[in-house]
């Protein structure tokens, strides 16, 4: 691991300084690869949450009127903003967040956080014409909700900020954003940036706990609550959003299986699949987290894969060697190093990894390669969500579909095969929203994307994306 860097705070101090809280409590965020101080959040309370609802519910009427065409140049315009800020906008992602500057990273996630809110500004949605038959002439339209409210998680915190508020503005609705504790700095300096080119109020953001969340969440003025984070945290939305019948968008948890069938080059596809499980060191829904290889190719594989992944500098995030940094929170890092434990009590072999500085500062957990791991090992079962990946031998490809689809999520997974065909026909079979062949995890601003399963419902991106936000209203006449 490369050792902690000097930080260059005039690359994201005026922009840190503007999302200051100047009076009321506020609290420290800490650098989780370092332990230093990134800067000061306002602690908001429900009385917060009731002003930012009220405001953004007064201010969603005149923003909907503006029509699409307007709205769209707005947020390109917002897109423009993210663009200007976009070195001291990954500086404090990556201080806040752990994420180092390069590779798919922080300066990654800032350019997908534009490149989106274009793609949202860009899709047409045209009224759609559902009977025209002589005697009836039937349109399907889509009319703004009201007040969407934003829930968003820690590990891609601006990105998928935007993948929550790019979509709902387009479609007329006002934002209420809610950041996770762990990581507000990241998305109060977006929200700061792109409200410099929107009208007053389109946009709130509460930085504030778990009671905040629910009760936004729960609000009568909130007419759906979009939200990306863990399974029970959705669970938990959709009971408290029962009561006023709120419309939701959940993409939670996963557990993605990826099978490499015996055609394949090891060599060819370990770079690919190591990007699949190690983007953003293991922290993201959708990532690789079990990888089921035949028998035939199976040490060829893990042995490409510790080659790769030892080439990976990991380190603080600041430095701009480092592709991999720490885990956010510690308590992520407890999770995964309890994972790892009980996959070596259970007899699995660890070919790269599995020893980390418990002591040292920084949540720093080394990439860890597990081999001959069985699949019942709660390292395989669980999601670890960092920077672990159990490799579990096949025999009979059956056999490694039956164990891809025996557990209780369905984000993704993926199929690795020179034989596109066959690729093809065991992802009819995987029981998930998303199935790549050759790669995984790799998303597009006009590929819907959502989970099956307990990972959750609804579809983000692209004209599904947009009709999502919006209400389907049927015109006959």
């Amino acid at each position: 691991m490369n050792s902690p860097i000097p930080v260059l705070e005039e690359t994201h101090a005026d922009l840190l300084a503007e999302i200051t809280p100047r009076d009321g409590e506020r609290r420290e965020i800490l650098d989780p690869a370092t332990g230093g101080l990134v800067g000061h959040a306002p602690v908001h309370g429900i009385g917060d949450l009731e002003r930012a609802i009220a405001r953004a519910e007064a201010a969603q009427p005149a923003w909907a009127a503006l029509g699409h065409a307007r709205r769209s140049e707005l947020l390109m315009l917002a897109a423009d903003a993210i663009d200007a800020e976009a070195e001291a906008l990954a500086h404090v992602l990556s201080r806040e967040q752990g994420k180092p500057l390069n590779g798919p990273n922080a300066r990654f996630e800032v350019g997908a956080a534009s490149g989106w809110m274009r793609a949202a500004a860009a899709t047409p949605l045209e009224a759609e014409v559902v009977v025209d038959d002589g005697e009836t002439h039937a349109e399907l339209h889509y009319r703004p909700i009201g007040v969407v409210g934003a829930i968003g998680p820690w590990n891609w915190p601006q990105m998928i900020t935007v993948w929550q508020v790019a979509p709902a503005l387009r479609m007329g609705n006002t934002v209420v954003v809610k950041p996770s504790e762990y990581t507000p700095l990241s998305v109060l300096a977006l929200i700061e940036v792109i409200n410099r080119v929107l009208p007053a109020s389109v946009v709130e953001v509460v930085s504030g706990g778990r009671d905040v969340g629910a009760a936004l969440a729960s609000h009568p003025s909130v007419g759906k609550v979009m939200f990306t984070g863990s399974t029970a945290t959705g669970k938990a939305i959709i009971r408290s959003s029962a009561d006023t019948v709120k419309r939701l968008t959940l993409e939670l948890g996963g557990n993605d299986a990826g099978i490499v069938l015996p055609d394949v080059d090891p060599k060819a596809i370990a770079e690919a699949v190591f990007w699949g499980a190690f983007i953003n060191t293991g922290q993201t829904c959708a990532a690789l987290k079990r990888l089921y290889v035949h028998d035939d190719v199976y040490d060829a594989v893990c042995d490409a894969l510790v080659d790769v992944a030892r080439a990976m500098p990991m380190g603080v995030g600041l430095d701009e060697a480092n592709v991999l940094g720490p885990l956010q929170n510690r308590q992520q890092f407890d999770v995964v190093d309890r994972l790892v434990e009980s996959a070596k009590a259970g007899g699995a072999r660890v070919l790269l990894g599995g020893d980390p500085d418990r002591s040292a500062p920084g949540n720093f957990y080394p990439t860890t390669l597990v081999a001959d791991i069985d699949d019942r090992s709660p390292l395989v079962q669980e999601e670890q969500f960092g920077p672990a990946l159990p490799i579990i031998r096949y025999h009979d490809l059956d056999d490694a579909i039956a164990m891809a689809n025996g557990v209780e999520v369905g984000l993704g997974a993926s199929v690795w095969s020179t034989d596109r065909d066959e690729a093809r026909s065991i992802a009819a079979r995987l029981e998930v929203g998303t199935v790549w062949i050759n790669a995984h995890g790799a998303v597009h601003p006009m590929a819907p994307f959502g989970g099956a399963k307990q990972s959750g419902y609804g579809l983000e991106f692209g004209v599904e994306g947009l009709k999502a936000l919006g209400v389907p209203q049927v015109v006959n006449g």
